[in-house]
């Protein structure tokens, strides 16, 4: 499991690309200078490689020759690098948030309310305590208060900032809050449910290639963990739109089949990167 490896700070909107940027040296992150070498602070930096990990814009190996962990930017990381950097399109805001809960590892409070959390609202002394729950239920190890208060502390800053804004140069802001999918209102935390072209198309597809199934259903894409309703908090009526709206627009056809009340969407398996990879090729070409 992981808890508390982000010391505190949410992801913020240049820190990936800033990150890309050092990974010449695989070993930056465990290099003495890397705080004055990225301008962050020490805990910043090692925050920037938790959210590289969870991102997934990096892979880490032991491939060196003294057998030292090493990072080195993943096939995600370059579709990143080269088409999207400064994080300015919602699928690419989407794909970021997907990598960071779908796994249990390395961010488990972040897989465990988008995953299994079926509170709608809640008050953070609530979270806490579910989350201790779910903890105790499905493991031994034991976590201290303090460090679960300030995941999901952290959690909710990434996702909801009280003051937004448009403003590019904004640095301290979380990508993550552009997709709206929680909220507060006088101490209260609400799950909020986006209409899909805020998750966007690309994003949707390549979620569901990942999940890997030729065959899958609506009731699936909105119950199941790793998929549509859950870690995006899509509504069954945006899932249906979305699906319908898959099956005319990508290159890689879906059949959305709703003979007998079947619901059913077939899926054109194709590697999730290659079709990202075309995807945003497409996109570069449609702004020129």
């Amino acid at each position: 499991m992981g808890f508390g490896q982000h010391q505190s700070f949410y992801l913020r909107t240049y820190w990936l690309r800033k990150a890309i940027q050092q990974l010449d040296n695989n070993r930056f992150f465990y290099d003495k200078d890397a705080s004055e070498l990225i301008g962050l602070g020490t805990n910043m930096v090692k925050s920037l490689k938790h959210w590289i990990e969870a991102t997934e814009i990096c892979e880490t190996d032991k491939r060196n020759a003294e057998n030292k962990v090493i990072h080195t930017i993943s096939p995600f990381g370059e579709i990143f690098n080269e088409y999207d950097p400064y994080i300015e399109m919602n699928d690419t805001i989407s794909i970021i948030h997907y990598h960071i809960v779908d796994n249990k590892e390395p961010s488990t409070t972040w897989y465990w309310f988008f995953n299994e959390y079926e509170k709608k609202s809640f008050v953070k002394e609530e979270a806490i305590k579910d989350l201790i729950t779910w903890i105790n239920k499905n493991y031994d190890s034991k976590n201290s208060i303090d460090t679960l208060e300030r995941d999901i502390d952290c959690l909710i800053k990434q996702y909801y900032s009280k003051s937004k804004s448009d403003d590019p140069e904004e640095v301290i802001q979380s990508p993550l809050t552009a997709l709206n999918l929680i909220e507060e209102i006088d101490g209260r935390i609400y799950k909020r449910s986006p209409k899909y072209e805020n998750i966007g198309l690309t994003a949707l597809m390549y979620v569901l290639l990942k999940y890997g199934h030729s065959e899958i259903s609506i009731d699936e894409l909105e119950t199941n963990r790793n998929l549509w309703g859950k870690i995006f908090n899509l509504q069954r009526s945006e899932i249906v739109k979305a699906v319908e709206q898959l099956v005319n627009a990508t290159k890689y056809p879906l059949v959305f089949d709703r003979t007998n009340r079947l619901d059913l969407v077939r899926v054109t398996l194709v590697d999730p990167i290659d079709f990202l990879k075309e995807e945003y090729v497409r996109k570069e070409r449609a702004l020129r």
